[in-house]
């Protein structure tokens, strides 16, 4: 605070007050500029802080507003306040150790962090056709089953953001049903670090097909609970139809992808348009509406999540007709010996040890070798994109011949797609702020990285 006069940084001057009386000034990021806008401007107007620790900013995100009245005249975002340095981060750690921090990005999708990841330094590698097809299976099925997942917290929070509790529980009841799964193969619920370029961590392990068919069919009546709830609810339609609106024209300006995309109209699915690890041989629909609004984009991710588990299906399928590698087989990149959960749920299980330390000492100097200098990718560079729960997620690794990223940088679909918060809130009212917020589907991990 300050109590000397200072002058208007607009030019402005205070009426009523006399030479030398105090004034007070507010501090605090672009919060004083704003302030003194208001000001300089003299209109009866107020702006507010929504956030960053607001429960209904999907995390750490502080929105700006101009109100006039309840009406949002301006709106603004402001992030980095979950800034973690991941993307820094990566440049000191080996490639493979860079998957354990792009999982940790946007934290509700991480399979397909690892995945995109992957697919990108496989590409620099020149070893994309190598990677195994049961590997690719895999891979397939652990991104549908967490596109639900992520889905599923989509609707929860929304659902919970307008009141709806039973939304929320029933979301997150459905969400633990998958999660279970993830912790079975992987070892964890979420930052899984199991996809690793050249293929995945381990196999599936013994039992998890069937625990797979058992609770597929549980999770589909699950979500038709949630359709039940929501979509035909005039609550619901009240708060959502022509709600957080923004058309084809501006998406496309925007640079927006995923469910606020295909919400106007446009069936752009890089499964389709650019397929990766073998989407072409699936049977699945890319669901779109023409609604433009928070309802239509509400209606498209429950479609979405009905044609994952189609595809989760064709993958289980695959998966039980035989077995096979996952991993490439150059033994560079490779290590010796895969890895297994043990019996306690983590860590290293008693096979792989004893496979490694007993059985080849050659073996034991080479992953010795790979594990804690890791192996070579060639001078260049590679992009890859996978479809996100969010839209395109994409990948832009630089090597320059080492054993660690020069550089890695993604094009999160969250941070893109944040630009709409202005277009979608202003002219509408406060409450429908969270609205439009929530039918973009933000995780600031991914914004912030």
């Amino acid at each position: 605070m300050s109590t000397q006069a200072t002058n208007d940084v607009y030019g402005a001057a205070t009426p009523g007050d006399a030479e030398g009386a105090p004034v007070i000034n507010a501090f605090g990021g672009d919060w004083d500029d704003v302030s003194q806008e208001a000001a300089a401007l003299h209109e009866e107007r107020i702006v507010v802080n929504m956030g960053p620790q607001h429960p209904s900013t999907h995390g750490v995100l502080r929105l700006i507003l101009e109100l006039d009245g309840e009406t949002v005249t301006e709106a603004r975002a402001g992030i980095g306040y979950l800034h973690t340095g991941i993307e820094k981060n990566m440049e000191y750690r080996t490639w493979t150790q860079g998957v354990t921090f792009c999982t940790r990005m946007d934290y509700v999708m991480p399979l397909f962090n690892e995945a995109v990841y992957c697919l990108a330094v496989e590409k620099a590698l020149g070893i994309t056709e190598q990677v195994p097809e049961r590997a690719q299976v895999i891979r397939v099925l652990m991104m549908e089953l967490n596109r639900i997942t992520s889905h599923l917290v989509a609707l929860a929070t929304g659902g919970m953001e307008m009141g709806a509790t039973t939304v929320m529980t029933i979301g997150f009841r459905e969400r633990e049903r998958i999660l279970s799964i993830f912790e079975m193969v992987t070892g964890l619920r979420m930052n899984n670090a199991y996809i690793r370029p050249g293929g995945v961590a381990q196999d599936l392990p013994a039992g998890c097909i069937d625990q797979l068919r058992e609770t597929i069919p549980l999770v589909r009546k699950g979500i038709g609970e949630l359709e039940k709830l929501l979509m035909e609810n005039p609550i619901l339609k009240g708060r959502t139809v022509d709600v957080g609106y923004l058309d084809l024209t501006g998406c496309i300006a925007l640079g927006l992808t995923g469910p606020v995309l295909r919400s106007t109209g446009l069936p752009h699915d890089l499964r389709k348009s650019d397929p990766y690890c073998g989407y072409e041989t699936y049977d699945f629909e890319v669901p779109v509406t023409d609604t433009c609004d928070a309802y239509g984009r509400l209606k498209l991710r429950v479609e979405e999540m009905h044609e994952s588990l189609k595809i989760a299906e064709q993958a289980i399928e695959r998966l039980d007709a035989g077995s096979g590698p996952v991993m490439v087989e150059d033994k560079k990149i490779a290590w010796p010996a895969q890895l297994a959960v043990g019996a306690d749920g983590q860590g290293n299980s008693l096979d792989h040890i004893r496979t490694i330390m007993g059985e080849s000492m050659e073996s034991l100097i080479h992953h010795f070798k790979l594990v804690t200098e890791g192996f070579r990718v060639p001078p260049g560079q590679a992009y890859a994109a996978v479809e996100s729960p969010k839209g395109e997620l994409g990948c832009h690794v630089v090597s320059d011949g080492g054993t660690r990223p020069y550089r890695a940088h993604f094009r999160d679909p969250s941070f893109n797609n944040l630009q709409a918060t202005a277009a979608m809130a202003e002219g509408g009212a406060v409450a429908d702020v969270i609205v439009a917020v929530a039918s973009i589907d933000p995780v600031m991990g991914g914004v912030d990285r």
